[in-house]
């Protein structure tokens, strides 16, 4: 055999030999990268865990690896191949673990993985979401014997758990992208027979390392770093422990060393043991800060150094109070995304490098999204640890699909939640635990509360549900798809703007001509029925960018500083196109800001505007929604995105006027004729003060093609996983990308790296081809590392275009069996957005006027429903008259009413407002996401608001939104016997402005 196919088995006897330098001794730490030297077969083999098996034949893999990684995006999610596959590997103790304890660690496995090693099972694992460990100790053989372990997998979509025979509700057609086998990181852990656990509590029902802080001084740049270890004691002495902390900073300067108290462990007892002190000059993480310090916590035995578990972590101050999240005591609005938590790629699916992770991760911080919404699984560590480093703020799910659950199935999910808490309780970036993807019952939201407050008391998280509008247990919520307030926990929408678009298409107005709505499709929603109305799922760049802008107007009118009930913000689904349910065209979900591939679509740009401060706008932008390379004659709306005030269209240097709004942030210039050149936005506030500007130049003619790398900052790794990202461009010849270029490339690639490829539009969406469009003027492939370090050869080739070739280093790192060189290593933090200002994020808009009591003759005892801060509850006028009377605490001039009224977004109801008798509104009111805003033209000063309905509600379809289910939500509109026409009002709200 040569020894480029012994590298890339990295199964063989020899290896070990040749690597032995690299496992003499225990890393400092313990932990090894346990991802190189895999063998993968695909198929069930009857004595695959027996440690005389001959694997030669098996294909040589490192993982991650998900064996059916190559079909993501190829098929449709409910086509992803599913079954038996095995994973091996051999390995060797390093000299120096005599008389050691042996763990292993999986970050993940899908569906269920029956794990051997030397011929006997250690354990089960069955959920297909959450990290576990194992106990190696009693089944390792010491060096210089081989060890081999095998991994069974199965990833049936209807797997059932063995002990019960109950499904796993997360294990789901529709949002689980189903990538099989080991698709994570695995690590081995090697520490002494008194250490400190690890925190993984399924199977070794242990807790770890707990770092937090406490008595925080944000001002002051203060607080307590607290570590509290449960430390293990196997042997059969007694022994004295204590923990020696050491805290580095950013930069590996250390900033503090200190020593907890001494106690004692008797033989096989557990314990917790705790180390504090107070540090002065932190930089506390924050949003687009990913500021962390790296902890050790060593544990001395009679004074001798036995353990260390090293922990980067960030310190933060995080509170849940008046209806608003304040992160190091500044409110911030969330806005962001509901991401897919399988956050795949074409042909690799989920199974990237870290630094992918951490790019992907970066730019949704750099569209100016906060949060990170993962959906209905637990993320997996990678992605945990890449929003620490980037500065995105997560809510961590546990497992659900779309309702709550009795039986073993609930408690299949307080077991994920219990463990997800406790894997994750280090990562700054989680400011949430999601308990459901839909409301769950007060016991159940007690029963997930308990597990935070047990596991995770000082992390500052709110631990709540979807939804949950009246429950008195949990910390947050909010609905899916609407504007919720509230004056107690925060309101935010975990989900919003459901719309789909391909990149491919600008407007109506450029190859390949795409008219809005168009494409059709067969697919069935998640009950069956078929989508009557694809139109919202066929949208090209131009209208999904324009409808993300519309949706979250909504949100931002009810956001803090307008009020004592506010809303919170919400998280648009999705940021990146994702290989799960969808209902376009294509047989993918589009509704990303990014395409699959993470180049941004224009909804990304839209953000960055929209969302350019923590709740007010910090810093206005301007951003023109498309291209500026049409044919002759063509005329066409453009729409500006800002925040600027009057936005001015130039083209060319000459005014073409102002823009019309009709929806904040949104600016349109109906009809305006292209001429080659330049088109310029210019922003100005109210005083006509120029703020912002954005413009676009035409390209000319493509002349060539230009490539662009991106790949791992620290170099790529000649691992035979690594993956660099190659950018190609049609440009003209002053190397402007040509945006409406579709040429097909060609693309070679040699020297130490293999070819993975990209997307595109067409047969197989083009998943593996070498031969893929541009589409928009760019496109990107992966091409991956072999195991030898060199230099790989990118060559892109296209009719009447000059070719283009790109280079790409990759460097050596250690792939022994236990490799020190662990897959985050090396990586960066995004410090771009600075430390949390020391300012205030909002100013206050107006003042809310309380209301002391409500009058009606019409169901006078649900009165008060209508402005008791639950929008599950309401009043309506029943068999009486639509009439209800508030009376204020104090005489003011009403200037504004927010109400809330059922069926907000399919009805208008035409309604009187009076002020003390004087008429001061009538109308039709508005259909939204949620509330309305009446303005009240000329302020009438009184004591008593009446609101009455003068007509009958009409219907309204301005507003197209279908449930996933594929029924359209009535927004709270209950059936009545009664013939009268209602008024039913869910909650209502008085403004003064300020004095």
């Amino acid at each position: 055999m040569n020894w480029k196919g012994m590298v890339a088995g990295l199964g063989l006897l020899s290896l070990f030999f040749i690597n032995a330098k690299a496992q003499e001794k225990i890393s400092e730490a313990g932990k090894y990268n346990f991802n190189y030297g895999w063998k993968l077969n695909v198929g069930e083999v009857a004595t695959a865990q027996n440690s005389d098996f001959n694997d030669q034949t098996w294909k040589g893999v490192n993982l991650p690896f998900a064996w059916n990684q190559n079909e993501a995006f190829k098929v449709a999610i409910d086509h992803l191949s599913t079954g038996i596959a095995w994973y091996r590997k051999t390995f060797q103790l390093p000299k120096d673990a005599i008389d050691k304890k042996v763990f292993i660690e999986f970050e993940g496995v899908r569906q269920m993985g029956e794990v051997y090693v030397n011929g006997t099972l250690v354990g089960l694992h069955e959920n297909g979401a959450m990290a576990f460990g194992l106990d190696l100790t009693p089944y390792v053989k010491p060096y210089p014997q081989v060890n081999v372990i095998a991994v069974k997998t199965n990833n049936d979509w209807k797997y059932r758990e063995k002990a019960t025979n109950s499904t796993f509700q997360w294990n789901d057609k529709n949002f689980n992208a189903n990538y099989g086998g080991l698709p994570k990181n695995v690590f081995l852990h090697i520490k002494s027979k008194v250490y400190q656990t690890l925190p993984l509590y399924s199977f070794l029902k242990t807790t770890g390392t707990y770092v937090y802080a406490t008595d925080f001084d944000i001002p002051q740049k203060k607080a307590t770093v607290n570590v509290l270890s449960q430390v293990k004691n196997e042997t059969s002495a007694a022994v004295k422990a204590q923990l020696k902390v050491s805290v580095l900073d950013l930069e590996g300067k250390e900033v503090a060393v200190f020593l907890g108290e001494t106690s004692s462990l008797k033989p096989n007892e557990t314990i917790e043991i705790k180390a504090s002190k107070g540090l002065n000059n932190l930089n506390f993480w924050s949003w687009g800060y990913g500021y962390l310090y790296t902890v050790t916590s060593e544990l001395l035995v009679d004074n001798q150094s036995v353990d260390k578990t090293v922990i980067k972590t960030g310190f933060r101050k995080a509170e849940f109070k008046n209806g608003m999240v304040y992160l190091n005591d500044r409110v911030i609005m969330m806005h962001g995304y509901a991401q897919r938590t399988s956050n795949e790629w074409p042909s690799v699916g989920m199974s990237v490098p870290a630094w992918m992770s951490d790019y992907s991760n970066s730019l949704m911080v750099k569209s100016n999204g906060n949060l990170v919404r993962w959906m209905h699984i637990t993320p997996w560590k990678q992605d945990v640890e890449s929003c620490d480093r980037v500065g995105l703020i997560q809510a961590m799910p546990a497992g659900d699909s779309e309702k709550d659950v009795e039986g073993r199935r609930w408690e299949q999910r307080t077991e994920l939640m219990r463990d997800a808490i406790i894997y994750n309780r280090n990562n700054p970036s989680i400011l949430f635990y999601e308990s459901g993807n839909e409301s769950i019952s007060e016991d159940h939201m007690k029963q997930m509360k308990a597990f935070k407050e047990q596991y995770d008391p000082f992390g500052g998280r709110a631990i709540g549900s979807r939804e949950m509008l009246d429950s008195k247990v949990a910390e947050y919520g909010g609905e899916m798809l609407y504007i919720n307030k509230s004056k107690h926990i925060p309101f935010w929408a975990t989900e919003y703007s459901r719309d789909e678009g391909l990149r491919k298409y600008w407007d109506e107005f450029t190859p390949p001509f795409h008219k809005e709505g168009t494409g059709g499709t067969s697919h069935e929603n998640v009950n069956g029925t078929k989508v009557a109305d694809a139109s919202p799922y066929n949208h090209n760049q131009d209208a999904h960018a324009i409808e993300s802008v519309t949706r979250w107007y909504d949100y931002w009118e009810m956001r803090p500083g307008t009020g004592d009930r506010v809303n919170s913000g919400g998280v648009n689904i999705i940021f990146s196109d994702s290989n799960t349910h969808f209902r376009g065209q294509e047989n993918y979900r589009r509704s990303g800001e990014v395409d699959p591939m993470r180049i941004p679509k224009d909804g990304f740009y839209a953000h960055q505007v929209i969302w350019d401060g923590w709740v007010d706008t910090e810093k206005p932008a301007a951003h023109i929604i498309g291209h500026w390379n049409y044919e002759k004659g063509v005329k066409k709306a453009v729409t500006v995105v800002s925040t600027a005030d009057v936005v001015e269209l130039f083209v060319n240097g000459k005014s073409v006027g102002k823009g019309i709004q009709d929806k904040k942030f949104l600016f349109a210039f109906k009809d305006i004729a292209f001429q080659a050149g330049t088109i310029k936005a210019i922003g100005y506030d109210k005083t006509g003060k120029e703020v912002c500007q954005d413009e676009i130049k035409t390209a000319g003619k493509p002349t060539s093609l230009k490539l662009t790398s991106i790949a791992r900052p620290a170099g790529m790794l000649a691992n035979a996983n690594d993956l660099a990202l190659i950018q190609v461009e049609v440009v003209d010849d002053k190397g402007n990308r040509c945006p409406t270029a579709m040429d097909m490339i060609q693309f070679e690639v040699s020297g130490e790296g293999t070819y993975v490829g990209g997307i595109a539009q067409g047969p197989d969406n083009y998943i593996g081809s070498k031969n893929l469009p541009v589409e928009c003027g760019v496109n990107r492939i992966m091409v991956r590392s072999t195991d030898k370090a060199g230099v790989i050869t990118i060559k892109a080739t296209a009719k009447s275009l000059k070719t283009a070739v790109i280079t790409v280093k990759t460097i050596a790192t250690d792939l022994s069996a236990l490799s020190t060189n662990l897959p985050n290593e090396n990586l960066a933090s995004y410090l771009e957005k600075g430390p949390t200002p020391n300012t205030s994020s909002f100013t206050k808009t107006r003042n809310a006027v309380a209301i002391i009591g409500a009058k009606t003759n019409s169901n006078q005892a649900d009165a008060q429903k209508s402005f008791d801060d639950n929008e599950l509850s309401e009043w309506t006028n029943g068999d009486g008259a639509a009439r209800i009377e508030y009376e204020l605490a104090q005489e003011v001039k009403i200037n504004q009413v927010v109400m809330k009224l059922a069926g907000w977004r399919s009805k208008q109801y035409p309604i009187r407002i009076l002020v003390d008798g004087k008429k001061v509104f009538e109308g039709n009111t508005p259909t939204s996401l949620g509330y309305v805003t009446l303005d009240i033209p000329t302020p009438v000063k009184g004591k008593k608001v009446t609101i009455e309905l003068i007509g009958t509600s009409k219907d309204s379809n301005e507003i197209n939104l279908v449930e996933i289910t594929g029924k359209v939500d009535e927004g709270g509109l209950k059936q009545t016997k009664s013939k009268m026409p209602q008024l039913p009002i869910v909650e209502v709200e008085f403004y003064e402005a300020l004095r």
